[in-house]
């Protein structure tokens, strides 16, 4: 059984057994548990050591271990400051290399949020259009783009987009070549129906004329009186 001692303990350690080290540290002072086979041996420091971080507590401050892995140090159980040497701090982790669309921080093992692009300002919104037309529709898009001024190394894949797409809504009106389209087919259509109109009125007249013809032309049968007898 071990013995919780106050007096003999290490220095800056307010209670400790002899089995298990340091059980309580001074206010200040922070206690890490250091494993040795089967047992915890606890012992008081200033600071915590590489791949912890240091938890203040009213009762005690403790070293935590950090949770991501390869890192060497930590804000706190799950976010990373710094990462192992060779390694790249992204996000409070670590990676072999930044992800896809960020890079190192000025030569840092950082990487940066995400890579640099300087854009100018978003132009004017163009004119509603559908199927590159102006007219014919009552909805259709609109667009406005920008510049990219300066690209990370001169790669502009890693910028963001230069044009941006929205819906809109116009009052429809009727394109020009449509009016006229639907103009030309009504004067067609009208003229059709005056050429009928006149053939028919021809036809009723040539009709008329031959009726009289016939009728000046017919022959009256004459019948002889017989003589009395």
């Amino acid at each position: 059984v071990s013995t919780e001692l106050s007096q003999g303990c290490a220095r800056g350690c307010d209670l400790c057994s002899e089995f298990n080290g340091c059980l309580r540290c001074s206010p200040k002072l922070f206690i890490l548990l250091e494993r040795n086979d089967i047992r915890q041996i606890g012992i008081c420091l200033p600071s915590c050591p590489l791949g912890y971080f240091g938890l203040r507590n009213t009762d005690m401050n403790k070293c935590i271990k950090c949770k991501i892995e390869n890192c060497e140090s930590c804000f706190s159980r799950n976010f990373c400051t710094k990462c192992k040497e060779g390694l790249y701090l992204h996000k409070g982790r670590c990676y072999v290399t930044c992800p896809d669309g960020y890079s190192a921080a000025n030569g840092t093992m950082e990487c940066s949020s995400p890579a640099q692009c300087e854009m100018s300002e978003w132009g004017p919104w163009g004119p509603c259009s559908k199927k590159r037309k102006l007219c014919g529709f009552k909805k259709g898009n609109e667009d406005r783009t920008r510049r990219i001024l300066q690209a990370p190394s001169g790669d502009v894949s890693l910028c963001p987009a230069t044009t941006e797409v929205r819906r809109c809504t116009v009052q429809k009106n009727q394109c020009p070549e449509g009016k006229r389209k639907k103009k030309e087919e009504q004067g067609k259509q009208d003229n059709a129906n005056g050429n009928r109109n006149r053939k028919d009125t021809k036809d009723a007249k040539s009709g008329t004329k031959k009726r009289k013809s016939r009728q000046r032309g017919a022959v009256v049968p004459v019948t002889s009186a017989s003589p009395a007898q």
